[in-house]
C-alpha cells in the first residue's frame, strides 16, 4: 500500500470481477469504458457500509454491465490510494449467467463494454494492476476451471 495516505484515513472497499463468456471466437473478457475517467477497467464499485465483499461484487458487475452472472473463484486485490485515501479492491472471476446484452444502470458511469480475448483485454486495460491481476488469475487457472465445468 503506498504510504501517502493519513493516517486516520478511513478505506474505501470496492469490489468487482473478471467477467468471462465462452464464444465461438474463445474465452472472452468483459471490460468496460468509464466516460468520467476515459479509461478501460473491470467492472467494479464501492461496496455499500455493511455489505459483504462478493455480494457487493455481484451488485456492482450488474450495475455497470446489465449482465446476468455467476460468482467464481476469488480472483485477486489490489490496493492502492486515491483522493488522499487507502482504497482495497477485491476480483473473483464470474462467468456470464443469462442475458448478454449491455444494459448498465447509469449510462454516465459507464458507457461501453468490450469482449476481449485476454491477450487483447491486457493491452486495452488502462491500469498496471488490473493487466496483472489478469495475468495472476491466468496463471491460477480461471481458464482451466471454465473448462472443467463445461465437459
Amino acid at each position: 500500500m503506498p504510504r501517502n495516505a493519513g493516517p486516520a484515513a478511513e478505506v474505501i472497499r470496492a469490489a468487482g470481477g473478471l467477467v468471462w463468456r465462452d464464444t465461438s471466437r474463445g474465452r472472452l473478457i468483459a471490460l468496460v469504458h468509464r466516460p468520467k475517467y476515459d479509461d478501460w477497467t473491470f467492472p467494479k464499485g464501492k461496496l455499500n457500509r455493511s455489505e459483504r465483499w462478493q455480494k457487493g461484487a455481484l451488485r456492482e458487475v450488474r450495475e455497470e454491465t446489465g449482465l446476468g452472472v455467476r460468482l467464481g473463484a476469488f480472483a485477486g486485490g489490489c490496493a492502492y490510494v486515491t483522493g488522499g485515501r487507502p482504497k482495497v479492491v477485491l476480483y473473483w472471476n464470474m462467468e456470464v449467467d443469462g442475458k448478454h446484452r449491455f444494459a448498465p444502470a447509469d449510462t454516465d458511469e459507464v458507457d461501453a463494454l468490450e469482449w476481449r480475448s485476454a491477450a487483447r483485454a491486457r493491452r486495452l486495460l488502462t491500469y498496471e494492476r488490473e493487466r496483472r491481476l489478469l495475468a495472476e488469475s491466468l496463471a491460477g487457472g480461471a481458464r482451466a476451471r471454465s473448462k472443467r465445468r463445461r465437459r
